[in-house]
């Protein structure tokens, strides 16, 4: 008897990788107007960002309905299996309780839990329950462990444009065309599964450095356990300033032969912070 894990394209986990670990990713449905594609399966993380540029029409992504979450729960567990599912913050969607739903008909076969994170916020743990999966702990153990590290997550992200939160109603055209003008570029967090601003920076050189001091105020990065780097639309050029800026925080782990993982961030976030954005995700000391 195995355990599965299962989770939902909000974790910006890729179909490729996700077959490569032995996870199963759910995807959100994304809108533009009339027009529905599945995260990561009709559209990926680039052809949403070339969307998003492209088409004056905002989208919104749909969650996962419990008889989805149903059907992959019968198909993980016809063999004996075990089900572990991490869905995004249920502060920011209703797929947890669409899990928790169809959960209820298959007792102690599957359980759910509650990231209270999303897109690389989301992975690290999902990357943790992995790693304990392997080390042969049973799905009871798991599920306590990850539940208490979740608590020590920290999401944090520098944008390039109050474009997208202009565009989804979070701020006014006002804010919005000060910020340009202003060069402003905005740092948010998820803090207890909902986004919050942590502040602003006037140019890039500045945001990076306010990135670096809100890990410092952490006491740094666990490097004993999983992390995750990434950036928003076709390009990664704000991330590799970023990275070159903050050399001193990461040059233990680089010299220690091992390589930052770096990833793309999806439509679940990326909707409403645009491209040109870069965040972290981390496990405090």
């Amino acid at each position: 008897m195995a355990i599965k894990i299962l989770t939902d394209s909000a974790s910006d986990i890729t179909q490729k990788e996700a077959e490569s670990h032995g996870i199963t990713v759910i995807p959100l449905v994304v809108n533009f107007g009339e027009e529905s594609f599945r995260d990561g399966v009709d559209l990926d993380h680039n052809g949403f960002y070339s969307k998003l540029i492209e088409t004056d029409e905002f989208p919104k992504t749909s969650q996962v309905p419990p008889y989805e979450f149903e059907e992959y729960y019968k198909k993980l567990t016809e063999n004996g299996d075990e089900v572990l599912c991490i869905t995004l913050s249920s502060k920011l969607s209703g797929c947890f309780q669409s899990a928790n739903i169809a959960a209820e008909d298959f007792g102690d076969k599957v359980r759910v839990v509650d990231s209270l994170n999303v897109t690389i916020g989301q992975r690290i743990l999902i990357e943790m329950a992995l790693d304990l999966i392997s080390k042969g702990l049973s799905i009871d153990e798991i599920v306590k462990i990850i539940e208490e590290e979740k608590k020590h997550i920290h999401l944090i992200a520098l944008l390039d444009t109050l474009e997208y939160l202009k565009k989804g109603g979070r701020i006014s055209a006002t804010v919005a065309a000060a910020g340009t003008l202003l060069n402003i570029k905005p740092v948010v967090s998820v803090v207890d599964g909902e986004v919050i601003f942590l502040g602003m920076a006037r140019g890039s050189k500045n945001g990076n450095n306010k990135l670096m001091e809100l890990v410092k105020k952490e006491n740094g990065i666990n490097f004993t356990k999983p992390l995750s780097l990434a950036y928003t639309g076709h390009s990664r050029n704000m991330l590799d300033k970023y990275l070159e800026d903050s050399t001193s925080i990461y040059e233990t782990y680089i010299s220690s032969g091992k390589v930052l993982p770096i990833h793309t961030v999806g439509c679940t976030i990326g909707t409403h912070i645009g491209p040109g954005a870069i965040a972290l995700a981390f496990f405090a000391p």
